[in-house]
């Protein structure tokens, strides 16, 4: 997230809460897709990580970006830490280890997507190799440990840092040494909003084993295919992974609401500072519990904004839905994870099959899945089935899906083409972590060296 809200406006009942996430319903013709993508930072002369200050530098990165964008820079304590474009299309900002993330503009198609992504990567590579960086697209950070990861100047992740070793082991991993790539999608009603969320809460785990390219940890594998999904598994267990409510036939806005207001927070942002509140609830801060803690501790929308910010289930309901279950990777999966997901939600007989075909899928089952992914890949399990199997289907159904929409780029292409690489994985059976595993146990002779260049963007 590029910046923190400030919005003002009193809360004084849980209702408005509810309101505010309501408030994201719009009609189908103004759905937009919004796709997040991070990368690693490193010096191509000898595959280091980038530091946050000096000549060569993130700081210098973001620096140089600005003054080709003309974006406008974002700052914590007087320190640059992000750019966001003037009218609010697109950002660029910084996770905690110095992953590079680009928040894109809402754009009508995955045509646009990749443009944005080309276009971003070009103006970037434009600044960093005069610099000697390069990026890296990956899951997890496969050569570097924690201690030689560098941390940047970032308020929020100061008191995240502090928070995370006293709820769960591998806070701090997923904080410095994972990256992802994320799409942002639409919902019309509540009811809408309830159908994607069931369909995409339970086929998260599907997007991990397709995008699973995370198994190398300090210079070796790790025996997973996906460590970062499995860093999310005890990272912090009361605001992160499957949400067992979602699967009810009546959940809404309310329902997560009550769930969010329980979740402990991290911060309260007033003129420009922030402050710790890791010691309680939204819930309880709405009972007063900062009244004479913090200036004007009393909540504020910009504070409920925030909050939702800071939790971490598989799918993350905000104003739009947050896709969050892929590993970061090459650029091809930049434009095929919208692919995906735009296939699965925003054609409404797409949605209707996904409907039916996961229906029975319990909560039980998809928490299983879940943790079996990160290990398995595509050779999980549920309903019987391997995913493997499944995948052929839902691949099936977003790829009509895309056809549905008939979206054309100006050779007449729709989108279904985004989702080649996808399509490959499944006919070769393999994830991408278990290629890179044949190599480095091959060609790479047990070096993950070159991963570095065999990534690059």
């Amino acid at each position: 997230m590029a910046r923190d809200t400030t919005d003002q406006t009193p809360v004084s009942s849980k209702d408005e809460l509810v309101a505010y996430l309501a408030e994201g319903c719009k009609p189908a013709e103004d759905f937009r897709i919004g796709t997040e993508h991070e990368k690693f930072a490193f010096f191509l002369n000898d595959n280091s990580p980038v530091p946050y200050e000096g000549e060569r530098s993130i700081s210098a990165l973001l620096t140089g970006m600005r003054d080709v964008l003309g974006w406008e820079p974002i700052l914590d304590e007087g320190k640059i830490i992000g750019l966001v474009e003037p009218t609010g299309m697109g950002a660029i900002s910084l996770e905690p280890g110095g992953q590079f993330e680009l928040s894109g503009a809402p754009l009508e198609n995955i045509h646009q997507t990749c443009r944005e992504s080309n276009a971003h990567l070009a103006q970037l590579r434009e600044i960093a190799e005069p610099l000697g960086i390069g990026f890296l697209g990956l899951g997890g950070s496969p050569l570097w440990t924690r201690d030689e990861t560098p941390r940047m100047p970032k308020s929020r992740y100061d008191i995240m840092t502090a928070y995370m070793p006293k709820v769960g082991t591998q806070g701090l991993d997923m904080m410095y040494r994972t990256c992802t790539i994320q799409v942002n999608l639409d919902f019309s009603s509540e009811t809408d909003m309830r159908r994607k969320m069931q369909v995409s809460m339970r086929l998260q785990p599907l997007a991990t084993a397709l995008f699973a390219l995370s198994p190398f940890t300090d210079g070796k594998p790790n025996g997973l295919l996906s460590w970062r999904s499995d860093i999310w598994r005890d990272t912090d267990n009361n605001r992160a992974g499957v949400l067992p409510f979602v699967f009810a036939d009546d959940f809404g806005f309310a329902d997560y609401t009550e769930w969010a207001l329980d979740v402990p927070m991290y911060f309260v942002v007033r003129d420009g500072h922030y402050h710790d509140c890791t010691h309680v609830t939204f819930r309880q801060f709405m009972d007063g519990a900062l009244s004479n803690a913090v200036p004007d501790g009393q909540p504020n929308m910009g504070d409920w904004a925030n909050h939702l910010s800071t939790l971490f289930p598989e799918v993350r309901l905000k104003r739009f839905l947050e896709m969050r279950g892929a590993d970061g990777g090459p650029w091809r999966k930049i434009c095929a994870l919208p692919a995906f997901w735009v296939g699965l939600l925003y054609d409404s007989g797409a949605l209707d099959a996904a409907m039916d075909l996961t229906r029975g899928w319990r909560f039980e089952d998809v928490k299983a899945l879940r943790d079996s992914v990160p290990r398995l890949g595509l050779d999980a399990e549920i309903a019987g089935k391997s995913l493997h199997a499944v995948s052929r289907e839902v691949l099936a159904i977003a790829r009509a899906g895309l056809q549905s929409r008939g979206r054309l780029n100006e050779e007449d292409n729709d989108e279904a083409h985004f989702l080649a690489p996808l399509e490959e994985t499944v006919a070769r059976g393999k994830t991408g972590a278990g290629e890179l595993l044949d190599l480095f146990h091959g060609a790479w002779g047990g070096s993950v060296e070159p991963v570095f260049t065999e990534f690059a963007y």
